[in-house]
């Protein structure tokens, strides 16, 4: 999807139902993965804001980053005290010249945003640059049973993915479906440290 398909959807994309439940589920499950106190929080991905905002009054700090300036828009409208949103692409460059950027983060989510990425092990490596020693880092995506598919993810593509970039601890689930029958899609969701 382009960036211009992104704003478009920005003015519905909190009303939509089906975006709500699926943070809802995607924030249950993560509050089951991690222990959410006093932590700064990269939300890679944010979009609107929708994990974003189940996320802000249980830690300390969010950064939030979504290539979509509308999305951003949207999270913005929203004034949350200790939210910070960046309307940028997620590169070297922008990292090394963005304050909010360099200091580490003890959580990274991504949320249904990775299977997007032109180029998803260099957005690994650099997002694992980003996490504290003890940092955790919690990944959603659609799950495909193929993997030439530009939809979802395979199990075993995330965890070579994962493995190859450094990372540690990886357990890999299907914890919900989104949907109805006979378009039902399962949720892909990876922890690793």
């Amino acid at each position: 999807m382009t960036i211009n398909e992104w704003d478009e959807r920005a003015d519905d994309w909190d009303t939509n139902l089906s975006t709500s439940v699926y943070a809802d589920k995607a924030y249950n499950e993560l509050t089951q993965a991690v222990r959410l106190n006093d932590q700064r929080v990269f939300d890679f991905g944010c979009g609107t804001g929708l994990l974003t905002e189940r996320l802000s009054s249980g830690v300390k700090e969010i950064v939030a980053l979504d290539s979509s300036p509308k999305m951003i828009e949207r999270l913005k409208q929203k004034t949350l005290p200790n939210v910070f949103p960046i309307a940028n692409f997620l590169t070297r460059s922008v990292v090394e010249n963005n304050t909010l950027l360099r200091q580490k983060f003890d959580l990274i989510t991504a949320s249904s945003v990775c299977a997007f990425l032109p180029d998803y092990e260099g957005t690994l490596s650099l997002l694992r640059s980003l996490m504290m020693p003890n940092g955790v880092y919690v990944q959603w995506d659609w799950l495909s049973t193929s993997e030439n598919t530009e939809d979802g993810f395979t199990e075993r593509r995330v965890k070579q993915a994962l493995t190859d970039t450094g990372f540690k601890n990886i357990s890999i689930s299907q914890p919900f479906e989104m949907g109805v029958a006979p378009d039902i899609l399962t949720v892909l969701m990876a922890v690793a440290k």
